[in-house]
Parts: C-alpha cells; sequence; structure tokens
C-alpha cells in the first residue's frame, strides 16, 4: 500500500480517515456533524430573534426562566408578569436585541458544550480527533482538556444550573394547564411536558449527577442513607446507558417546542385545546 492507505509499524493505516473498517463508519460523524450544526444553528438564530417565545398560556424554552422582557417591538416577547425582574434595563445596548434567552436559558448550552457525551460527538464531528473508532484523525497534537478547554472542568457546576431549569420548565409546563384561571388542556401543554421528559431523562442520565448522588461512598449498604443513594445511583445508571438517545433527544424536542411556540405565537398555526 502507498500514500494515505500505508500501513505503518503496529498494522494502523496512516493519512487522514485511513481505516481497516469496512462498515460505513461515516454515517454516524456526518449524522452528528449535521444535527450539532443545524441544531444548535437554530437555537442560536431564535435566541437573537428575541420574538414570539410566547403563546398564551405557552413559554417557549428558549426564553425560560426570563429575566427580563422587552417594553415594546417584539412582537411574541413575554408578557410583563412573567419577567422576574421587569423589562429590558435603559442602559441595555441598542446593538443586541432584547431577548431573554442571553440569561439563564442560556446555561443550558453551557451544560451541554460540556456535557462528557457531546464533548465526544463535537470533538469528532468538527475537529475529527478522530472521526470515529478505529479511524485515522486530523493530525492534531493531544494536549488534554488544558489550555482553550480546561472549561469544560465547569461541567460538575453547570448541573446545578440544569436542575434550576429542569425545575422552571416543569413550572411552565403545569403552568399550560391554566389559560386566565381556566383549567384545560392542549396541544402544546403536551408538548411542553414531553420537553420537560426529555431534559429529565438527559440531565438525571449525567454522570456528574451519577456522581453527585452515589459517589464518595465506600459502603452501599452501611446504612439507611447510603442505601437509598445507592438506588438513586442505579436508576440514574438506567438513564446514563442511554445518555447519547437523550442528548439528541431532547436537543431536538427543545428546539420543536420553541418551533411550536413560535408557529402558535405567530398565527401560523392553531392550537387545539379545551379552552
Amino acid at each position: 500500500m502507498s500514500g494515505a492507505s500505508a500501513t505503518v509499524i503496529g498494522g494502523h493505516e496512516s493519512g487522514f480517515a485511513a481505516t481497516k473498517r469496512s462498515d460505513t463508519w461515516w454515517m454516524g460523524w456526518a449524522l452528528s456533524g449535521t444535527g450539532l450544526f443545524v441544531l444548535f444553528g437554530y437555537l442560536t438564530v431564535r435566541a437573537f430573534t428575541g420574538m414570539h417565545y410566547f403563546a398564551d398560556p405557552y413559554l417557549s424554552p428558549v426564553a425560560s426562566p426570563p429575566l427580563f422582557t422587552p417594553a415594546s417591538g417584539y412582537p411574541g416577547a413575554v408578557p410583563i408578569h412573567h419577567a422576574w425582574l421587569g423589562y429590558f434595563p435603559s442602559f441595555w445596548p441598542s446593538f443586541l436585541p432584547q431577548s431573554p434567552a442571553f440569561f439563564i436559558p442560556g446555561l443550558a448550552i453551557a451544560f451541554r458544550a460540556t456535557c462528557y457525551y457531546y464533548r465526544k460527538a463535537y470533538y469528532r464531528a468538527f475537529a475529527a480527533s478522530p472521526p470515529a473508532c478505529s479511524v485515522k484523525g486530523a493530525p492534531l497534537k493531544y494536549r488534554g482538556e488544558t489550555r482553550l478547554l480546561i472549561f469544560q472542568n465547569l461541567h460538575r457546576y453547570t448541573l446545578y444550573a440544569a436542575l434550576l431549569l429542569l425545575m422552571v420548565l416543569a413550572y411552565d409546563a403545569f403552568a399550560a394547564l391554566f389559560k386566565n384561571g381556566q383549567f384545560g388542556i392542549g396541544v402544546g401543554t403536551l408538548v411542553l411536558f414531553i420537553n420537560v421528559a426529555l431534559i429529565g431523562g438527559y440531565t438525571f442520565g449525567c454522570h456528574s449527577w451519577r456522581h453527585l448522588v452515589g459517589g464518595k461512598l465506600n459502603c452501599f449498604t452501611c446504612d439507611g442513607g447510603s442505601t437509598t443513594r445507592y438506588k438513586v445511583w442505579k436508576k440514574s445508571t438506567w438513564f446514563n446507558q442511554r445518555h447519547m438517545l437523550f442528548a439528541w433527544l431532547s436537543l431536538f424536542w427543545v428546539c420543536f417546542t420553541d418551533f411550536y411556540v413560535l408557529m402558535v405565537s405567530t398565527g401560523a398555526i392553531k392550537d387545539l385545546n379545551t379552552w
């Protein structure tokens, strides 16, 4: 063999994307890269619009929880009684849209960006280091998660923000059972509840969560507290074994939930409900 397919000492192929694999290994690489680009790209665009985050009684997860809301000029903006700190302050830079997504909701991106699974996904998809198992990656020098990548160590702390966001989204889902004080249910209500369930499955399968509930124990059966923590850890393990599945499903559904609220807010579709 020669060139990109040459075999070096040890039996490994040399050259970028060289491999002895005969399966369609590149499919996962291509799908991961495309999925990350499209879904995170959509959320970024929506975060910068600042519009159509609310369609009574549905609040988009992109803007929840809203610290501030625009006073005017943004159709479909979050109502003032939903904003924790009221209207955007007068000193807000004019070149930035008045979007609630810039604050607490942005922590969800930090949680996913430092997630162990997502690290694997975007390291492979965008840095090709490597693009797949047993496939030669880009000629990058490995330094570990140091220097610019040292921020990855924040993942255990972003977990607490993710737990706060999960509680807020659960509140939003239950609040979507009421409109003008009247109990009811709509398609949007179901969409919000599914969103909470999928994000919960992703969050409670997180490696940092498993360490939080079951780590630093030398004995799982020595006392009642340890036994309880062991049971929670075991439940978390079930989600952790499906962490990749919940990572993709929850990311897609966040986008779908926001898109549904957007469509209802703009009048493009009509929400079917009992009100």
